[in-house]
């Protein structure tokens, strides 16, 4: 089976964040299939280690560097050994995250608020300034950041993750005018309640469950498979002429009535 033209990424290199599981593994195995060159990366080496021999074993070209997304220089290190492994960069998919604050905003301790802000929107910020000027001199690129829905309409329960994911839609929308004319393409998924290890606590709760199975009108949580279609559109020569946007993938639940309970 050959890929179609509109999503190939054949000769690409693609370095996704946060890939060693959910997700990020979806994207990581999707963008494989459809040619790219990928480099799987999270915190634990052991982790990425296996997403990238179970790549390679199907038939992918894949490595793993391990790197906590808060560090400046992990982050510089996973660039430069990207860059000296395949010679560039030509998509980015900035998909880790963290969420350690399950509560109200007046809950959330000033540690936890800079944490929060530092890993999710600043790792962003400096991975970004990392990779785009590479991207800019071969006037090419992909930069795909993983918002949230969260970052769209309040929550009383996870604000802080919230505020972080909308700053990084102001971030994308930034980036996509300053480097436009460069040909270099940025722009963030908003995914709904996505079954994956780090939704855990809102999947398992039968009150969230029973709520999106109610509202919103495909009345179920989605896939990481489904998330990683968007991003891979979004890399891919079919969304050459997409720049600055915010596509969001929930199921609806955005639009939903919010009277029906």
């Amino acid at each position: 089976m050959t890929t179609h033209p509109l999503f190939d990424l054949s000769g690409k290199v693609a370095l996704i964040t946060g890939s060693s599981r959910g997700i990020g593994k979806s994207i990581a195995q999707e963008y494989a299939r459809a040619g790219a060159k990928v480099v799987i990366s999270s915190r634990k080496m052991d982790a990425c280690v296996a997403v990238r021999d179970e790549i390679n074993a199907a038939g992918g070209d894949a490595i793993a560097v391990p790197c906590n997304i808060s560090r400046k220089e992990d982050l510089q290190s996973l660039v430069d050994t990207t860059i000296g492994q395949w010679g560039r960069i030509d998509i980015l998919v900035a998909n880790a995250a963290i969420n350690p604050v399950y509560g109200p905003l007046n809950s959330v301790s000033d540690d936890a608020w800079d944490k929060i802000m530092g890993s999710n929107l600043r790792s962003t910020w400096w991975l970004c300034n990392m990779v785009l000027p590479g991207m800019a001199e071969r006037k090419d690129g992909s930069v795909i950041v993983l918002s949230s829905i969260a970052g769209l309409r309040g929550n009383p329960v996870i604000g802080a993750y919230g505020v972080s994911k909308a700053a990084e839609t102001a971030l994308v929308r930034n980036l996509a005018v300053e480097y436009g004319r460069a040909n270099i393409r940025v722009n963030a998924i908003a995914p709904g309640i996505i079954e994956t290890d780090f939704a855990k606590a809102l999947t398992d709760n039968p009150d969230i469950a029973k709520a999106v199975m109610r509202r919103a009108p495909l009345g179920r949580f989605g896939r990481p498979h489904e998330i990683a279609g968007v991003a891979l559109m979004l890399a891919a020569p079919a969304g050459a002429f997409v720049t600055g946007q915010v596509l969001v993938a929930d199921g609806g639940a955005t639009i939903a009535d919010p009277t029906i309970i």
